[in-house]
């Protein structure tokens, strides 16, 4: 009797809190920045307003929120510092690494932040050779998450059928828009309410190290 068919054809990783523990950088970062022009912000409040947003839509509510436009320069600033801190501070998360070891589905990486960034994190964290030819941004399509644009291009990109794909995601946005895509979705709940991922569409796990078999159960 031939092998059953694998469960999935492809697993599509968002990117930061999924692979990379950069959210408590990245939100202390903006909550910074956000501070010194005049919108008092925690790193808490940060996480619960922007997380998951790509960053136009991020700078957009700023702005909405501020009443007015970001002073010139803010944006290459906050890119210079959220990079400085990324180079200096950044780690995998906990476990990804003997998670992704023990996952044989092709998989990628699909996520709102920019491709620049990303090449960077991921080689910092020893994650680059892993994804390598394999990584999609909100720069590819035309509508970020939380629309299924990015998830339905990179399963295009990777030859597989969007019914038979899984998601693994942090962020409510990125739960919606894998369900809009069709995708079975997994939340990783180290960070994120599991309320909220579960409430959105996502099986919730809270350690990487119980990915795989979610993902690839025995036989």
């Amino acid at each position: 009797m031939p092998p059953a068919p694998a469960r999935f054809e492809l697993v599509i990783f968002d990117c930061d809190g999924v692979l990379i523990d950069s959210e408590p950088i990245a939100n202390r970062v903006l909550a910074e920045c956000l501070c010194e022009i005049g919108l008092p912000t925690t790193t808490e409040q940060s996480f619960e307003r922007y997380h998951g947003m790509s960053y136009p839509a991020c700078f957009a509510a700023v702005e909405r929120a501020l009443g007015r436009k970001l002073p010139a320069g803010f944006e290459s600033d906050h890119w210079g510092r959220l990079e400085l801190a990324l180079a200096r501070e950044l780690e995998a998360v906990p476990f990804v690494l003997d998670a992704l070891a023990r996952i044989r589905t092709p998989a990628c990486v699909a996520s709102n932040g920019r491709r620049s960034t990303m090449q960077k994190t991921l080689a910092k964290t020893g994650l680059i050779e892993r994804f390598a030819g394999k990584i999609f941004s909100a720069d590819d399509v035309a509508r970020p998450k939380p629309a299924p644009d990015l998830f339905l291009h990179a399963a295009a990109s990777m030859g597989a059928d969007p019914a038979r794909c899984a998601v693994v995601e942090d962020s409510p946005h990125g739960v919606a828009a894998a369900v809009a895509a069709g995708m079975a979705v997994f939340g990783y709940a180290a960070q994120t309410d599991a309320a909220v991922l579960a409430s959105a569409g996502a099986r919730v796990f809270r350690d990487m190290r119980a990915l795989p078999e979610l993902l690839e159960p025995a036989p």
